[in-house]
């Protein structure tokens, strides 16, 4: 038995003829920054009540935000990405937390954890703020009272999905000062 040989060679593909390697991937730019962006995020918590607990269980090891690419939480504004705000704000941290978002570098996003951080909760008073969305702009909010580390872990799925379909980068810049 011999080796059978064919006369005519194989058909070149189309990326043979424009002279690209099969080998190579090819992506949009911008794809590839958002989905390292939406794998790589580093939080800022700001906890200010019983929401900012039911976040460190988040970080723990049962629940594992790491596997979310959030292990390194960040206590610098200069080096996070997204502002967790869990629990209540009141009218006196209103500049602090205002002051820490313009910090942060673009591109950033922000968390509303909690009934309290997103619509003043129980505390319909003179002294809280009635809503974070009214200091900073809120990317997605976490109901509840306060939320279980699950709610919190969808809230970040949601996130990072919102971060992929970004059309382009510095694309939302707020100015409510």
């Amino acid at each position: 038995m011999g080796l059978k040989t064919s006369d005519s060679a194989p058909e070149p593909t189309a990326a043979e003829l424009a002279g690209v390697s099969s080998n190579f991937l090819t992506t949009k730019l911008s794809w590839l920054a958002n989905w390292g962006r939406a794998n790589s995020l580093w939080p800022m918590p700001f906890g200010t009540a019983c929401c900012a607990i039911e976040f460190m269980a988040t970080a723990a090891g049962r629940f594992d935000l790491a596997r979310f690419g959030m292990e390194r939480m960040s206590f610098s504004p200069r080096q996070a990405d997204v502002l967790i705000c869990a629990g209540r704000l009141p009218f006196k941290l209103a500049p602090i937390i205002r002051r820490i978002w313009d910090q942060m570098p673009q591109p950033k996003w922000s968390i509303s954890m909690g009934a309290c951080a997103s619509t003043g909760g129980i505390f319909d008073n003179y002294a809280m703020v009635q809503g974070i969305d009214t200091i900073i702009p809120v990317d997605v909010y976490v109901p509840g009272c306060p939320p279980r580390p699950e709610q919190l872990l969808y809230a970040i799925i949601l996130l990072q999905k919102k971060i992929e379909n970004e059309r382009g980068s510095f694309k939302r810049t707020a100015n409510l000062a």
